[in-house]
């Protein structure tokens, strides 16, 4: 087993890694007392998080299983590889977040969520994974789309050992796409299960891949997204912002849009893709994808 601890005072920004994993944005993480999403607001808090995280390109070339957690001025870590490029990629650490802050709008409502949340930083979470979470998240609380990926990971995942503990693999493309809809069902996908297991399907066979909307324009990797069956619009923008790093994007749900009635309602525009590029626009465009995931939380936590 490998530790160590990445000093926080060296990163470009503040940092708070409950607020970070605890959001929305990712349902890959569990807290290892057990109460990941138990409270809609959450911040600053000394938790042991875990993942296991598949080999990413340029970062790590093997499955890592990875604990971590934040203590006062640092993250202490373990894991069975060197922790910190993997947590640099998955929690942005590598951002300039008061640089990125700086140069979205001078907004009271967005400095508001900026000062509750101070330290949230965006995810890179992997891309199927991510992919599938989304598909699961319709008409769905944050806890419930939790407990689906869970249950998928206890249920078709690897099972990896790890300093006597044993923690479960997100499932390859391969394993769902073998899986029945009924099978699915089962976990309570309802009936998302089709749409997750023709998604594998794709992803398995060579059809198509999340990463084929790497180096497109915001607009084509968007609707690269949207071939996967059960992803609209939405899902599409939830994929490109916590997974392939398109901080431009905004996912419109209910809480932006009820940001949109109550503060931009001139970015109504009726169509999505209409609203989306107004809304982008007012919220700073190249880092609009950051405002938004700022205002998502704070409004979901009753902020306002």
């Amino acid at each position: 087993m490998e530790t160590g601890a990445i000093q926080l005072r060296d990163l470009a920004g503040p940092f708070d890694l409950q607020a970070t994993v605890e959001s929305g944005q990712s349902y890959l993480w569990n807290r290892a007392d057990g109460g990941m999403y138990d409270a809609l607001s959450v911040h600053g808090g000394d938790c042991w998080y875990e993942t296991v995280v598949p080999p990413v390109d340029g970062v790590s070339d093997r499955r890592a299983v990875l604990r971590v957690r934040q203590v006062e001025d640092r993250l202490e870590w373990e894991s069975n590889v060197d922790a910190v490029p993997l947590l640099t990629h998955l929690l942005r650490l590598d951002d300039d977040l008061d640089a990125v802050l700086d140069a979205t709008p001078d907004l009271p409502l967005l400095s508001r969520a900026y000062d509750a949340h101070e330290g949230m930083r965006l995810v890179r979470d992997p891309p199927f994974a991510c992919l599938v979470s989304f598909i699961c998240s319709a008409q769905m609380r944050v806890s419930r789309i939790h407990g689906m990926q869970v249950a998928l990971a206890r249920s078709y995942g690897d099972a990896v050992e790890f300093d006597g503990e044993t923690y479960h693999a997100f499932p390859t493309p391969e394993r769902l796409a073998a899986r029945t809809e009924a099978e699915l069902r089962e976990l309570s996908l309802g009936y998302r299960a089709p749409y997750v297991r023709r998604t594998a399907e794709m992803v398995a066979d060579g059809e198509a891949s999340p990463e084929d909307a790497l180096g497109s324009p915001y607009p084509e990797a968007r609707e690269s997204l949207t071939r996967f069956v059960g992803v609209g619009d939405k899902v599409a923008d939830c994929v490109l912002l916590f997974s392939l790093g398109f901080l431009e994007a905004v996912p419109i749900d209910t809480w932006i849009r009820t940001a949109i009635a109550d503060h931009f309602p001139d970015c109504d525009r009726g169509s999505y893709a209409d609203t989306s590029r107004a809304i982008r626009e007012r919220l700073g465009s190249d880092y609009a994808g950051y405002a938004q995931t700022y205002l998502f939380y704070y409004l979901r936590a009753g902020g306002e």
